[in-house]
């Protein structure tokens, strides 16, 4: 698809809109001329938002609730692309294991995306196009200290979007999965420890369009902290942890 019809005129549906990365996505969807679908569970900060952008519309949803799920599906109709980018974070030591916080971030950050892809890939592959873009996270690619629940989320969020890479080969759906760092947002305000690179959640949208545009399956930022974990991936797995700790 030519990098011009990718966003203009085409409806977008965006599920984790209402804050952060989400909402910073949907902004600058709007700004390149798409019609947008703003989903997450916070119907008051879906409905100020969609009043700020041209042609948007809230569409509250908790994406642990399946039927919930199916049934705004139905409500959005017909769409050209969904960004999955929900996502719940603490962060949680196996030393001080806070067993809410996990199975939160593992219901949030990869149940919700199994149950939005359960109503989403059978709406896409009757149309026979459209896009599926997962947002993963640099800390999916290995784990990490202090990252118990959110990383193994993260991790197979990006694990799916390899599957469904594979099984929707030629049917006219194509999948990616954009994999940031650091976002300054009410999520990473949690963290008491430095954070590399940190990016403004403006400046990471504008990442995750360029990763769509650039129509590779894997996007990787910000760089060089990306490459740290490329490299890392190839490193036993005790010298990458030393560099974290």
């Amino acid at each position: 698809m030519p990098e011009t019809e990718l966003f203009r005129g085409k409806t977008w549906w965006i599920v984790g809109a209402s804050e952060g990365l989400g909402r910073a996505v949907a902004e600058a969807l709007d700004a390149e001329g798409a019609k947008l679908i703003l989903s997450a569970r916070s119907e008051e900060r879906l409905t100020e938002l969609a009043a700020t952008l041209t042609d948007a519309r809230a569409l509250p949803l908790d994406v642990t609730d399946p039927d919930a799920v199916q049934a705004a599906a139905v409500t959005a109709g017909d769409f050209d692309g969904i960004i999955y980018g929900a996502g719940f974070y603490e962060p949680v030591k196996a030393t001080d294991w806070n067993p809410g916080a996990v199975r939160m971030m593992s219901e949030v950050n990869f149940t919700g995306c199994l149950n939005v892809l359960g109503a989403a890939v059978p709406a896409l592959l009757r149309r026979g196009k459209g896009r599926i873009v997962l947002i993963g996270s640099l800390s999916g690619f290995a784990g990490l200290p202090g990252a118990v629940g959110y990383g193994a989320s993260k991790a197979a969020v990006m694990h799916v979007a390899e599957n469904l890479r594979a099984d929707l080969k030629g049917t006219g759906v194509t999948v990616q999965r954009v994999n940031p760092g650091f976002i300054r947002t009410r999520l990473t305000d949690k963290n008491d420890f430095r954070m590399p690179q940190i990016m403004e959640p403006e400046d990471a949208a504008q990442k995750v369009l360029k990763g769509i545009r650039s129509g590779r399956f894997s996007h990787s930022f910000p760089k060089p902290f990306a490459w740290l974990f490329t490299v890392g991936r190839h490193l036993p797995l005790f010298w990458f942890q030393k560099i974290f700790t």
